[in-house]
């Protein structure tokens, strides 16, 4: 098994766990505190890590290149929108549908991936990404009534359009992420990943931060007041990172991302065994078609 299968897995597991804390604070903050506690309270843990391989590990410091700076910040703000839009379409009653869409990203992904580097995925493989997606959209959609105006609302609705482009800014910014990190020579593939990591952050924690404080102080306020649980949401999110930017300096953004919806089995695992809720027939087969699309992505990797 090549090692960007597992580090995947364990991104999409630290993804799951910083999502349901994300949830639950979203009740005490507003969209743009929600989306704050992501970055600034991830940076602290993303500087330990760069730290911790390059002082305890001996990995070398990469020199920083024009390439990292203007692909780490058109990335980090491509994921800014992305995660505002995502925590934005829980505030909709048919959210499910535009978290559907949202969940297209590994084809969009592919499409940015072959614009941007030139990286193309087999038909095998683009065959397992469609069969991913088709299971997200079957469970996303397993408790939404079929009427003629959920349907309606599933093609043309505003939930529908948010989830597509926020797809379409986590798209962007995981190409971004994988550009920034291999310009950087001279060192491990780990300190690529955390060098890349470490500018991200840091400079969405700077931009979010400036533009709180001057147009939602009461929202930087809060977040600061809420840090007792923000900063595990911090640090579950860099941990996730972590394995997202190793994972992409290995491997084609869209092989990673496909692999990366094994996060919504983790969730229904999560549901069944710990919380005993009820799964129906469709959320279960919708499971299936995601493991199958794992396991086909797992044997091309």
């Amino acid at each position: 098994m090549e090692l960007w299968i597992p580090i995947t897995i364990f991104a999409a597991f630290c993804q799951n766990l910083r999502t349901a804390m994300q949830k639950h604070l979203k009740g005490r903050l507003g969209n743009t505190g929600a989306t704050f506690v992501r970055f600034g309270y991830g940076m602290p843990f993303a500087l330990i890590y760069a730290a911790v391989l390059h002082l305890v590990f001996k990995n070398p410091i990469p020199e920083p290149t024009v390439t990292l700076l203007v692909a780490g910040a058109l990335g980090g703000l491509a994921q800014i929108i992305a995660t505002f839009l995502l925590i934005y379409l829980f505030s909709f009653r048919n959210f499910a549908v535009g978290t559907a869409y949202s969940k297209t990203e590994p084809i969009q992904a592919a499409l940015f991936g072959l614009v941007v580097l030139g990286e193309s995925v087999t038909w095998t493989a683009f065959l397992c990404i469609v069969i991913g997606i088709a299971g997200v959209i079957i469970i996303s959609l397993a408790r939404v009534p079929l009427t003629r105006q959920a349907i309606r609302s599933s093609l043309l609705g505003r939930p529908a359009l948010i989830g597509l482009a926020s797809a379409a800014f986590f798209g962007a910014s995981a190409v971004a992420y994988r550009t920034a990190s291999l310009s950087l020579e001279g060192t491990t593939v780990a300190m690529q990943a955390a060098t890349a990591l470490v500018f991200a952050t840091m400079f969405q924690t700077l931009v979010m931060t400036i533009w709180m404080a001057l147009r939602e102080p009461e929202e930087l306020h809060a977040s600061i007041r809420a840090w007792r649980a923000a900063i595990w949401v911090g640090a579950s999110g860099v941990a996730g990172s972590i394995g997202w930017f190793t994972a992409m300096t290995l491997q084609n953004v869209a092989y990673v991302r496909a692999l990366a919806q094994i996060e919504l089995v983790f969730t229904f695992m999560a549901s069944w065994l710990v919380f005993k809720e009820v799964i129906t027939r469709s959320e279960i087969a919708g499971c299936l078609l995601i493991v199958c699309a794992v396991v086909g992505i797992i044997l091309i990797g």
